[in-house]
């Protein structure tokens, strides 16, 4: 991603962008929250103007049709109309609650609270006092601008997870640009190595060191296939699974120090899996390098192959110093590690090759002080 000062001058135009037009939105609203409760108090006034005159007419004349519709124009306003003597009259107030004399109080307390109480005065003296809250309508505006900015910040979660996704999909393009090409690197000298270990085989040498030569050459050309590989979507065919992992086994107990005693076993000869050789014994290797670092180097490493129903487990055990409980699921995430060198791939890798390419499982089956078992579970071919 580009971060360029152009791009930053840019990026900080449209943050501040923004934040005067979500300022905008809110003083905008706002204001006409403060004009809506304005105009309904105006509306209120009227009312009670209404109100007066009913009372007068009932004195000196009829009640006029302006009046009449007035008074029954109201709607949506929940009110309270208390005398001197403590009656009351409701309007807009649920029929069931209008006899509850505490439910009332309760009202009239939070009427107050929401707008102040008009009196009703004739001749100098107190008729009435009318208490009305906010109509459903001056409710719902009220809550509008918590509801805008929640709005603006899934819009705004959904652009930064935008541009963090296309942030680590260039760097997953990055990287894997550069592990082919580290791959396309190592095909040069990888070539000469063969062609200096052929001449090696017709001098006086032991024929066991060319053989092991060989096979670290073998290996490498293994790697360099691996590195080759990243970011393209590996070819999967039918293997033994037992046989496959027995290889990757023999292969690290070799070249392993001798403080480390390794151990392999299986309840079943052969197990058919789709699999890719390369990485599966990468993920191996990964498994059993981290299992000998938790032991520093000297303990015991088992693998063991069960076979369980339509699932093949692989079982790495160690005899490390364990995982605490709550890293079981942190261990896999890119960059987490407990080492002080460490880049926190391997087992994000693992993960990724375990269950995106051969849409199995990897998790840690146990863990204490005493070692951990990591376990890998695949679909076997039945047949």
């Amino acid at each position: 991603m580009n971060f360029s000062p152009k791009r930053k001058a840019s990026n900080i135009i449209l943050l501040i962008s923004a934040f005067v037009i979500v300022s905008l939105i809110l003083w905008n609203t706002n204001s006409f929250f403060k004009k809506f409760k304005e105009e309904e108090r105006l509306k209120m006034e009227i009312w009670a103007t209404a109100q007066l005159e009913l009372v007068q007419s009932s004195v000196d004349q009829e009640l006029g049709n302006l009046t009449l519709k007035v008074l029954g124009n109201n709607t949506s306003t929940p009110m309270i109309l208390l005398n001197e003597e403590g009656s009351y009259k409701t309007h807009n107030i649920p029929e069931e609650k209008v006899a509850d004399s505490l439910y009332i109080q309760k009202k009239i307390a939070q009427f107050k609270n929401e707008n102040e109480p008009i009196l009703i005065i004739q001749d100098g003296e107190l008729l009435e006092t009318l208490y009305y809250g906010n109509s459903e309508v001056l409710n719902k505006l009220k809550y509008y601008p918590l509801a805008l900015l929640l709005i603006i910040f899934l819009f705004g979660a959904v652009i930064f997870f935008f541009f963090r996704t296309n942030k680590a999909s260039e760097q997953n393009k990055l990287w894997a640009g550069m592990a082919k090409e580290t791959a396309h690197q190592i095909g040069t000298p990888l070539t000469s190595l063969l062609g200096w270990n052929e001449l090696l085989k017709t001098e006086n040498i032991n024929p066991d060191v060319t053989k092991e030569i060989g096979k670290d050459i073998d290996r490498l050309q293994t790697i360099t296939e691996r590195f080759s590989k990243i970011g393209s979507i590996p070819e999967l065919r039918e293997h033994n699974i037992v046989a496959e992992t027995e290889k990757a086994y023999e292969y690290l107990k070799k070249r392993s120090s001798k403080l480390v005693h390794f151990s392999f076993s299986s309840n079943v000869d052969e197990v058919p899996v789709l699999l890719n050789p390369p990485l599966y014994n990468w993920s191996i290797e990964n498994l059993v390098k981290n299992g000998i670092d938790a032991m520093r180097g000297k303990g015991n490493i088992a693998i063991q192959i069960e076979k369980k129903g339509h699932n093949v487990n692989i079982l790495i055990s160690d005899t490390g110093h364990g995982i605490a409980k709550s890293d079981w699921q942190n261990i896999f995430s890119p960059g987490f590690t407990s080492k002080q060198r460490g880049w926190g791939l391997g087992l994000s890798l693992v993960k990724r090759i375990v269950e995106e390419y051969h849409k199995g499982k990897i998790k840690v089956f146990s863990s204490s002080k005493e070692g951990t078992i990591m376990q890998i579970s695949l679909r076997a071919i039945e047949k």
